[in-house]
């Protein structure tokens, strides 16, 4: 396992210079938003010399992408907004091998029309369920024709809101596309009643064997999230999890400022290496 960041955490006016920042941390690994190229997150189209400049400036810096961002609404109540969203990941799909990455992230949606971060009571409802299948149902599909993975991140707002659902999902799409963003403080922050270490046994047993890249923040006492180590997520719990789960890959840091980097990168290598102190 290493550590990895989300290069938006280091905001500069170009590529060049955001991937420099991300490189001055000794980080191999990024969380890509297309948003760095200057390009919208979702964008309707991603020129070919846009394409070559990303692989161009990560490969000169030994810098490889986990994953790209490709989160939308994926129940959002206007059908127009899914389609075009849906547009929009394949679009992103498209350029994934030519930026050097086979891995697209999304979030499960939510009814809520302004923002897809926020709970609404109508998430419960089967049309909901059945509106996200068919939404991944056909995301699948542009998975299938571009050779890409769709990991989909349990979060407490939206409709998958726990590892239960994300479990039932996996079941009912039965696809080796479909995998799993996890990120032990959503987990914790949808089921604050339990013992954190019980409440990630749990998860990790339902979609451990699924998970193609983990997110590290943390989880503040008052339920506020924070960087990695600064709250109540058991991150020694979390690695032996990770080893019984065989999962090898990158924990990404986000929620987190630039300043805050450093502490939060040292943090994750101190787990990965106990024999670094950390100050």
């Amino acid at each position: 396992m290493e550590p990895g960041i989300f290069e938006l955490v280091f905001p500069r006016p170009t590529l060049a210079a955001t991937l420099d920042a991300v490189a001055a941390q000794g980080l191999r690994w990024v969380q890509f938003d297309l948003a760095s190229a200057g390009l919208p997150s979702l964008p309707d189209h991603i020129p070919d010399e846009v394409v070559a400049r990303i692989r161009r400036e990560t490969e000169a810096r030994g810098i490889r992408i986990v994953a790209v961002s490709g989160t939308y609404n994926m129940i959002h109540p206007d059908r127009r907004v899914r389609a075009q969203g849906l547009s929009r990941l394949k679009v992103i799909a498209a350029a994934c091998h030519g930026i050097g990455t086979a891995t697209i992230t999304l979030c499960t949606g939510t009814r809520d029309p302004d923002t897809m971060w926020r709970r609404h009571p109508a998430n419960d409802a089967p049309d909901a369920w059945q509106d996200l299948r068919a939404a991944l149902a056909a995301a699948l599909e542009i998975a299938e024709e571009h050779d890409v993975a769709l990991a989909f991140e349990p979060e407490p707002a939206n409709v998958v809101r726990n590892a239960r659902r994300g479990r039932d999902l996996l079941r009912e799409l039965d696809s080796p596309r479909l995998r799993v963003v996890m990120d032990p403080a959503n987990i914790l922050a949808g089921d604050r009643e339990r013992a954190p270490e019980a409440v990630l046994d749990e998860a990790f047993a339902l979609l451990g064997e699924h998970i193609a890249v983990v997110h590290a923040k943390d989880l503040s006492a008052a339920g506020e999230f924070c960087p990695a180590g600064t709250g109540i997520v058991p991150w020694d719990h979390c690695m032996g999890l990770f080893r019984t789960a065989k999962f090898t890959g990158t924990l990404i840091l986000h929620s987190l400022d630039e300043t805050e980097a450093p502490a939060a990168i040292r943090f994750l290598r101190s787990l990965m290496s106990p024999d670094i102190t950390v100050h």
